[in-house]
């Protein structure tokens, strides 16, 4: 009789332990471990080490620093992953291989409508660049974002959303509060944004439509926090030094745009690149 209670009280307590396990949340995707975490890195240096990326974007790793970047940014192969304006594809070629068969990768590129020819001729570009390999970039999602399109992913289900230097962009055209509020829409709860932009001098009063090309980090800050973000931390991974912020053609006089061509073409090309924020935003669980 004193085991039959014994084994009554058992099961009563299995069941509640059952209960309450059960009722817990399940975490798909817990912190790395160092095994883990080694293996993430070793992948992406795979990624940005293959021969199919196109050379003229390899040679830029030195100014755009990809492998820190995407590490900073906490990325991971089985996340959906969301590039905004995908441009020439310089991270296309990284992502895309990177997530392929376990992760999504979606490229918010810009209005397929447009009066622009430039734009279309553009979007056209990224899209034959992504039929020329199917075995790099069968699985990309296009999407479109622009001021009158913001479904870039479907809502709460991207862990990670990035924006390589087109903030100022949106600023110049006035919608930028909305690609921010498209940006967090299609986070989950929890999700990073990850932002690099060119970098203003914080001394300089903020031009509101950031027409050099430069923009302060505060203002970024601020837009972020407006649409909900929570600033979470910044890198100075991309920070150059030698870059004074001070050209006649703004952002684009030094290189890759070097829109002044052979005028004071050496002394752009040893200043190399702009100085760039990097900053990582997380979506508020609750």
């Amino acid at each position: 009789m004193q085991d039959d209670r014994t084994a009554m009280k058992f099961a009563h307590r299995f069941r509640i332990a059952l209960a309450v396990l059960l009722s817990m949340p399940v975490v798909l995707a817990g912190p790395l471990t160092q095994a883990s975490e080694s293996r993430n890195r070793t992948e992406l240096e795979a990624a940005i080490a293959s021969d199919h990326r196109t050379p003229a974007y390899a040679a830029r790793d030195e100014f755009r620093h990809p492998l820190e970047t995407l590490l900073f940014f906490g990325i991971r192969p089985e996340m959906t992953i969301v590039e905004i304006w995908p441009g020439g594809g310089w991270y296309t070629e990284i992502l895309a291989p990177f997530v392929k068969g376990r992760g999504k990768y979606y490229a918010a590129d810009r209005n397929r409508d447009t009066q622009d020819e430039r734009i279309r001729k553009s979007i056209e570009r990224y899209e034959a660049k992504l039929a020329e390999r199917p075995d790099k970039y069968a699985e990309v999602i296009v999407t479109e974002l622009s001021r009158t399109k913001g479904e870039i992913a479907p809502a709460g289900s991207a862990d990670l959303v990035l924006s390589f230097r087109n903030v100022h962009n949106w600023m110049k055209f006035g919608f930028e509060r909305h690609i921010f509020e498209s940006m967090y829409k299609a986070l989950k709860p929890g999700g990073v944004l990850g932002i690099v932009e060119h970098r203003a001098d914080p001394d300089e009063f903020p031009d509101p439509q950031a027409l050099s090309g430069y923009v302060q980090e505060a203002q970024v800050i601020g837009i972020a926090e407006a649409a909900g973000f929570k600033f979470d931390a910044k890198s100075e991974i991309n920070a150059n030094p030698k870059d004074t912020r001070n050209h006649p053609e703004g952002v684009w006089t030094l290189p890759p745009a070097l829109r002044l061509k052979d005028k004071d073409r050496d002394k752009y090309l040893a200043i190399g690149e702009s100085d760039r924020m990097t900053l990582r935003f997380v979506k508020p669980k609750s």
